[in-house]
């Protein structure tokens, strides 16, 4: 595997985190190639030269085209927010680069669509930042469903809550505009819909309420300004499988800091799995003499890779940036011709339509089909 020239447009959270699984991916697998941090770019050039120094990228440039341009660069990583990333990743992906753009896909089901056919159009590698997918919890959790541990899904609830948002007196911010989508649906709830895709399949019709906890925000110039999106939403949901589930969304949440709670009920037994115990799950089967059944936690280690890749004993547990370097491993097999475990842009995609589905129901106040 040859090593890939690496652009990155965007140094904020998600930026960072890009950065630091591109440095770390060739000493945590060993079978790759270093990749070469070749161009930086951001909103200005001061800001680029200072980030790419801490990030360690060999050029900066304060507009973001230039790195999408670059003949250096092989992957573009981009980590803007959400309203940017259809230009930049129809960009580069028609600059002839392969592309790991950041969740959500799009703010609109259209440019959603638009940079699935630039993808499909340069036969390029275009990758989505689901990285929680990549825990090893969930793909033992995933495994053990194929296998019928708990017999057939029949239903499924999720709860997704954290409280940045959860801050009455905090200023207005773009997370806030309409511009950046509909608040948690598409900023939020993609996560928890990219961890059902994976272990569920496709979600078919849903049903939504959403709410604002605070019709509006201080400036801090003065003065306040509406709040234009929805910070909190509650889904019910079908199956493509015809199993039912609910999912419930909340960035204002006090005290939640991570949590995605997921519940799934079968035939012959039970899943649980919450974010903020990352390294753990718990398995019910109904099984055995009754007085001694019970849900059991299993404890993520080196039985179930690629932990073993990170350490080389159990119980001492990866963290969210561990999981990003796995996507980024993810990513390079898959740019190499290899299989690969990554939610590329046409799963993408029903995870927009499906975003998009339950914004129309909230409009007409009930049941809307999602398209496939």
């Amino acid at each position: 595997m040859k090593s890939l020239g690496i652009g990155l447009i965007g140094t904020g959270y998600m930026g960072k985190c890009h950065a630091l699984a591109w440095n770390a991916v060739a000493p945590t697998f060993g079978d790759v190639a270093r990749p070469r941090l070749v161009h930086l770019g951001e909103a200005n050039e001061a800001l680029a030269a200072q980030k790419a120094a801490e990030l360690g990228f060999a050029r900066a440039s304060g507009d973001w085209r230039a790195v999408v341009e670059d003949p250096e660069v092989d992957v573009v990583s981009i980590t803007t927010p959400n309203q940017f990333h259809a230009e930049m990743t129809i960009a580069a992906l028609q600059a002839g680069k392969h592309v790991w753009c950041e969740k959500p896909m799009a703010t609109s089901e259209a440019d959603a669509l638009a940079m699935l056919e630039a993808a499909e159009a340069s036969g390029k590698v275009a990758a989505l930042g689901y990285n929680y997918i990549q825990n090893p919890a969930i793909r033992h959790m995933s495994g053990l469903i194929g296998q019928g541990a708990i017999g057939m899904v029949n239903h499924v609830r999720v709860e997704m809550d954290e409280d940045f948002m959860a801050d009455a007196a905090a200023p207005f911010g773009w997370k806030s505009e309409a511009a950046s989508g509909y608040g948690a649906l598409d900023d939020f709830a993609v996560h928890p819909l990219s961890l059902l895709s994976v272990l569920v399949g496709r979600i078919t019709s849903v049903v939504v309420d959403m709410a604002k906890p605070y019709a509006e925000r201080p400036l801090a110039s003065g003065g306040s300004r509406a709040v234009e999106t929805h910070d909190i939403a509650n889904i019910l949901f079908r199956l493509e499988s015809g199993a039912s589930g609910s999912l419930l969304v909340n960035r204002s949440a006090w005290g939640r800091k991570g949590r995605i709670a997921i519940q799934i009920f079968g035939s012959e037994g039970s899943l649980l799995y919450d974010q903020e115990r990352m390294n753990e799950l718990q398995l019910f089967q109904a099984r055995g003499p009754v007085a001694e059944r019970g849900f059991r936690t299993i404890l993520t280690g080196t039985a179930h890779p690629p932990y073993d890749r990170f350490i080389p004993a159990p119980g001492h547990g990866l963290g969210f940036n561990d999981l990003k370097v796995i996507e980024a491993r993810e990513l390079m097999r898959r740019i190499a011709g290899e299989p690969a475990h990554l939610i590329e842009f046409a799963t993408g995609l029903q995870i927009e339509r499906a975003v998009h589905a339950m914004a129309r129901s909230h409009e007409v106040r009930g049941w809307v089909d999602v398209p496939e």
